[in-house]
């Protein structure tokens, strides 16, 4: 029941509900029709077959800040809540939890676990492997990517201080009570908290683990509707149906088998020889025919995430740079031509750093700085004193089809204001995370921001604060931060929410990114899967709730 996931690198009654569209196009070949699709019984033993790259890190919870580790660990390990798929309000469901409860001001939460439950090498899950978890995941010498999320937790900083080794080996903001019951005492209030919880890093950790972090890295043991089987690293990885699973999301199929790609090319067609059940993007040489090609196979679905290029803060050239000059860049991309032409429809262009059909969307936000005006953007680079070396390069992964956008995005800078802009690419992903987060990016990288929760903050607070996991381009304001940290403390999440539009506005003048367009799944299903694969508002199959044909 995967409703959202990190980017990682998609509440209330006010969230967008972001359905999924069949799509139209030539049904006539074999099994493309809606009754192909929906003709035969489900084989519950079935494996489904899914495309991946390989992850970055270990499959470790806290240290996947990326989609590929991300769509592995959800399925192997499960949390104390998750959203509800298709929810037009994005409602909160508990999944190992009995109960996630605040005190008045937010500032302290209670857990109670639903008794019972087991990991998949038969030992309990306790408040203790929440717990403990929690406080490894957080220390700074374990070396976690998304430590930062447990910053809200008061003592987080004894574990993990700015320089040094940690104070402690502890927060004191969590304690346990019993062995279904812990408490979450924060530094200060933040209403939307319960909403952060359903994120991959706040899942619970065996024993065994904390005395061989390493080796559980490569063969985790999680509590979730999947165990593993192995992770044969840049082949596949395979998780199987866990029995004993007592969640709300019990598998429907036996398993998955994750195959790496390095080529959407290659993806592709295996999709359309079944030798694949379902690839994560159509590549652009087919956009324009895959409806076609797939009938009612084809997926046609906006999701909650934004793409945007970003410059390298860190770097001579972008250190101190006049924000007036990425303004002026931004307004010399075509975002309309682009999206109709070079990605065929399958893109929206982004009006604000919000992803739509998340809390605190505020359409146009991002004003003219999103609108082609090759004049104004001449006078404003002029104005900022020009692109240094009068040249950007744009650094992205070759693994997935993006070379064709980044080509379009150069093109239209070239002819607008006369700034040299080539491609940078990484071959994977992997390489193109490794670079971002050792500060070896020479200009700009693509980036892609998928909702973690569905609140504004996570959009601004988790990718452009100063301190945040998401943030590897080195900028900081230290007003942005503050704001953050005023909406985080707000009373209701109505008045956090209207504090980080006011946030936005500050990211508008400072354009620490440039966002482009906003994504939507342009994907497909092989014709072994049993009706239309369901997707959460991450853009990822609902994997648990896949069906396979006997």
């Amino acid at each position: 029941m995967r409703g959202a996931k990190s980017a990682k690198w998609v509440a209330m009654a006010a969230v967008v509900a972001l359905a999924a569209t069949a799509c139209g196009g030539d049904d006539s070949g074999s099994g493309n029709s809606d009754a192909d699709i929906n003709k035969g019984t489900a084989n519950p033993e079935g494996i489904v077959k899914a495309q991946l790259s390989e992850p970055q890190h270990p499959l470790q919870p806290a240290n996947a800040k990326e989609s590929q580790g991300s769509r592995v660990l959800r399925t192997i390990f499960a949390g104390l809540v998750d959203y509800e798929p298709n929810s037009p309000d994005a409602k909160l469901v508990n999944v190992n939890a009995e109960s996630v409860t605040p005190n008045k001001d937010s500032s302290v939460w209670t857990v109670k676990l639903k008794p019972g439950w087991k990991f998949h090498d038969g030992t309990p899950v306790t408040a203790e492997s929440y717990v403990n978890s929690w406080n490894w995941s957080a220390n700074v010498k374990n070396a976690q990517t998304n430590s930062s999320w447990f910053a809200d937790i008061k003592g987080y900083e004894d574990v993990h201080p700015e320089k040094g080794d940690p104070k402690s080996d502890k927060m004191s903001g969590l304690k346990v009570v019993n062995d279904n019951e812990f408490t979450i005492t924060l530094n200060s209030s933040v209403s939307y908290f319960a909403y952060k919880l359903a994120y991959d890093v706040w899942a619970p950790l065996p024993e065994g683990f904390f005395k061989d972090p390493k080796g559980y890295g490569e063969k985790p043991v999680g509590n979730g509707p999947y165990k593993f089987v192995k992770w044969d690293h840049n082949k596949i990885v395979q998780v199987r149906k866990f029995d004993g699973y007592q969640g709300p999301n019990k598998a429907k199929n036996g398993g998955i088998d994750f195959i790496n790609y390095t080529k959407a090319e290659a993806a592709y067609a295996d999709l359309r020889s079944n030798n694949v059940d379902w690839i994560e993007l159509v590549p652009s040489t087919s956009l324009a025919n895959y409806k076609q090609d797939l009938g009612a196979r084809a997926i046609d679905q906006e999701y909650s995430a934004v793409q945007s290029i970003v410059p390298a803060f860190y770097t001579k050239q972008w250190k101190d740079i006049d924000p007036k000059v990425i303004q002026g860049l931004s307004m010399a991309i075509n975002r309309d031509v682009i999206t109709k032409t070079v990605l065929h429809g399958s893109r929206t262009p982004a009006d604000s750093f919000v992803a739509r059909g998340v809390l605190g969307h505020k359409p146009g936000a991002l004003g003219d700085i999103v609108k082609y005006d090759a004049a104004k953007a001449k006078k404003l680079i002029e104005e900022g004193g020009g692109v240094p070396e009068n040249k950007i390069s744009i650094q992205y992964n070759a693994d997935l089809d993006h070379k064709p956008w980044v080509d379009a995005v150069c093109n239209s800078i070239k002819q607008a204001v006369n700034v040299d802009c080539v491609g940078d690419p990484k071959p994977t992903f992997q390489a193109d995370l490794d670079a971002r987060d050792k500060h070896q990016v020479k200009s700009m990288y693509r980036g892609g921001w998928v909702l973690d929760y569905p609140v504004n903050s996570n959009f601004m607070r988790d990718l452009y604060g100063s301190k945040a996991a998401g943030n590897t381009s080195g900028y900081a304001n230290k007003k942005f931060d503050e704001l953050a940290a005023k909406a985080d403390k707000a009373p209701t999440l109505d008045e956090t929410v209207k504090l980080y539009q006011e946030a936005e506005q500050i990211l508008v003048k400072d354009m620490p990114a440039i966002p482009l367009w906003y994504y939507k799944v342009n994907s497909g299903q092989s014709t072994k899967i049993l009706g239309k694969i369901p997707y959460g508002q991450d853009g990822d199959p609902i994997f648990d709730q896949v069906q396979v044909k006997k």
